[in-house]
């Protein structure tokens, strides 16, 4: 684990320098993997990084955990709270669906929730280029295989230091950057909604994702899963389709 950490410090830094900008930011969710990621770049960047709240309807245990991130990280902070954004820009957006008599209902969820991973990335650059910081990241190799992110929302970031890292390996490096231990074995969640998980939205597990990127032998169904996943957020991974003129 030194020895990785002490890698990915390192490329932190040269992605900094490469780049000619100050530092670093990073969104903190309270979760597993903006915590590895706080605790990475203020190791790199002791006066260079910032690690960001950004609540949107996010519960009171999530925003506690993110709290106790960054005084275990000591990375600098600062909160924007995006709730009251949130509902006034969705509000009117349903509204003017509703108008034009094209709502539909069953996309409602989904709707609302990529809209907050969008406003927190656009917070993210926006702060990003008052201190001329890049936007870091945290999608673990399991997410970035499966899709399971925003695109444009969580997905928008400028480097990804943890996306060949299994969940399992994002746990390790946590335990020994020092996360806090419930931190560590929370079920993982974008607290989208009230009661979700990131394994009941996949249908699978991460550990079953692991052992497949892994090359190991899963259950026949969650290969099919995971196999779709991937197949249909091709598109999130890969450079934007692009027309070529006739010459």
């Amino acid at each position: 684990m030194e020895k990785q950490v002490d890698l990915i410090v390192q490329w932190l830094r040269d992605q900094v320098k490469q780049a000619g900008v100050n530092g670093l930011v990073v969104g903190i969710s309270g979760g597993l993997d903006s915590a590895v990621v706080s605790h990475l770049i203020q190791r790199a960047f002791p006066d260079n990084s910032l690690g960001v709240l950004l609540p949107i309807y996010t519960s009171d245990s999530n925003l506690d955990d993110a709290k106790q991130v960054v005084e275990s990280s000591g990375i600098k902070s600062m909160t924007v709270d995006l709730t009251e954004t949130h509902k006034i820009m969705y509000s009117e957006i349903k509204d003017s669906l509703n108008e034009s008599n094209t709502f539909i209902e069953e996309n409602d969820k989904l709707a609302g929730a990529n809209l907050r991973a969008r406003l927190r990335m656009s917070t993210l650059y926006a702060l990003a280029t008052n201190y001329n910081y890049m936007v870091v990241g945290t999608d673990n190799a399991a997410e970035w295989y499966t899709g399971y992110f925003t695109k444009y929302g969580d997905g928008g970031a400028d480097i990804l230091p943890l996306v060949e890292f299994t969940k399992q390996e994002v746990r390790d490096l946590a335990s020994y950057l020092g996360v806090p231990s419930h931190i560590v074995k929370k079920k993982p969640s974008a607290d989208l909604w009230e009661g979700q998980t990131d394994e009941d939205e996949m249908g699978t597990s991460y550990d079953t994702i692991d052992a497949y990127l892994k090359g190991e032998q899963i259950p026949e169904h969650d290969k099919e899963i995971i196999e779709s996943l991937h197949k249909k957020s091709a598109h999130k991974r890969e450079a934007l389709p692009q027309f070529k003129r006739e010459q």
